[in-house]
Formats: C-alpha cells, structure tokens, sequence
C-alpha cells in the first residue's frame, strides 16, 4: 500500500466537463488525514485468497447470475439472456460471476493479475473486512488518484492523449459497436499496465470502476464535515442502496460515458456486479 500525507486538498471540479446530476462541483477544499491506499485494484489472485481462506460466496453467485457487456457475449448466449431495460447492450446472463466474468466459457486462468471483476459493493466490503481495510471515501480516492498533482482530468496532464499515447483503458471506436483496440486491450488489462500516477498507483482512470465506502452523489461538502471513519462505520451494512464509483471502465467513450476523468462521479446499487466493476482498499493511518 501506499502512504498519502494528510492535509488540505482540493476535490471537484469547475470545468463544464461532466453532468449535472453528478455534482462534480463546485470545487472545494477538504482536510483529511494519513491513509495507505492500494497501488493497483483487487485482483483475481488476491480475491481468489479471500475465497479459499473464507469460502465466500458473492452475490452474483448466489444470484446466479450478473451483468455483462453485449460486445463480449456470442449470439447464442444473447438470446438465451435478458436485456437490461434503456440500456440494450447489457445483459442479465446466468452464471456470469467473478471466476467467469463474462458468463459460461469465460476464465480468469489466464487473467490472475487483471483486476477482478463482477464484485458488488457488498462484496467489497466483506473483503475488506476480511483484509483488515476499508473502502474510500470518494474524497479520499480523487486525492490518491491525483498523485500529487492539482489536476482536474487526469494524472498525466490536461488531454487523454499526451504524446500521441494513451495511458490508460478505455473504449476507442464507435461505442458500443466497434472497438479498435488502439490502447490494446477490449476487456479488462493487467493492473500495473500503463504508467503510475506521481504517487505509484496504477490505473485509477479507466480498466474498471472502483467502488466507494460514501453513497452517490452526496454533496462534495459533506466531505469536510464528515471523516472516512465517519463514512466507512455507517455504511457496512448489507443492502441495495446506491453507492459512489470512480475512475471509469474500459467500457468509457467520450460519446455516451465521459466518466474517466479525476473529478468524475458515478454510482451504483450496492448489490450490482457487472464484468467492469471491482476496487481498491484503503488504511487509515
């Protein structure tokens, strides 16, 4: 893990960049305290540990089923699969989980240090738990994925492309059709992939959504009121309320999600898995 000096920072964002409904701004300036934070997302190796030591069983397992992005599923299975209503390019697929990420015939054998995916923000809590960490607090990731900077979009600089390179994984294409794979990859990439931030993380801006221990979409001030310790201790509980994620997916395209910038908030119901959902641990001091 890596250590971020506490003091005061500032999150959020002025720029006309996001949406609304998603209060990235206006931006301010919170105090916070010393905190270790993971240099890369979960991996399937790591989660794979906390299964074997705990016999855990996730939720999209005890569903029996989870979702999955239309691009990585053949024809067969699509029509054996429900759509999720106003948004047709996921599907509801029967035995999709975390050891078969996009559904039957799916691996992560050859994908043990990718992150893992297909974790609901319940399961990320029982890991922590188990790992003797928590879930950031939105503030709190914004800050470490900065790595020191003061920029609002990106860690590398102000444009996605800097160098004519990309740095992180995110859809390039037609979304949702085609992708080109310009960066390399269509699903998930290894987690140290890229190049870290100033403060040695890797891939804070897309590959997968990392989830929060703070609801969605809470006023950015209530984060210079209320500690992480505050935050993390009152929302352990198991239920199916909407949470705060961040970073932004491989699944991220200017057209439709323009999510995988520092300043960008997302959230999701704390039961949902789907093949671009995983996270981060964090310690406090």
């Amino acid at each position: 893990m890596i250590q971020i000096p506490g003091g005061t920072y500032a999150i959020g964002t002025d720029l006309p960049d996001g949406f609304s409904t998603d209060k990235e701004g206006p931006r301010i300036s919170v105090t916070i305290g010393d905190f270790f934070i993971d240099e890369t997302t979960v991996t399937n190796q790591e989660f794979e540990k906390f299964v074997a030591a705990t016999k855990y069983v996730t939720e999209a397992e005890t569903f029996g089923w989870s979702f999955v992005f239309h691009y990585f599923l053949r024809d067969e299975v699509k029509e054996k699969s429900r759509r999720v209503p106003q948004l047709t390019w996921w599907y509801a697929v029967d035995g999709a989980d975390w050891r078969h990420p996009e559904g039957p015939g799916s691996s992560i054998k050859e994908r043990m240090d990718h992150p893992v995916v297909q974790i609901s923000r319940n399961d990320a809590v029982a890991y922590c738990q188990w790992a003797g960490k928590r879930l950031p607090t939105e503030a709190e990731w914004e800050i470490a994925a900065k790595g020191g900077t003061d920029s609002e979009r990106y860690p590398w600089g102000k444009e996605l492309m800097e160098n004519n390179q990309y740095h992180c994984n995110i859809w390039q294409g037609d979304f949702p059709i085609t992708n080109d794979l310009s960066d390399g990859f269509a699903g998930t990439a290894p987690v140290r992939s890229y190049e870290p931030n100033g403060y040695g993380m890797y891939q804070v801006i897309g590959n997968v959504w990392e989830w929060c221990s703070n609801p969605a979409r809470i006023d950015l001030a209530d984060f210079q009121y209320k500690s992480a310790t505050d935050f993390w201790e009152s929302n352990q509980e198991i239920n199916d309320a909407s949470y705060a994620t961040r970073g932004g997916s491989f699944l991220c395209h200017q057209s439709y999600c323009k999510r995988y910038r520092l300043a960008a908030r997302n959230g999701n119901t704390g039961s949902s898995a789907a093949n671009n959902l995983g996270f981060r641990c964090v310690k406090s001091q």
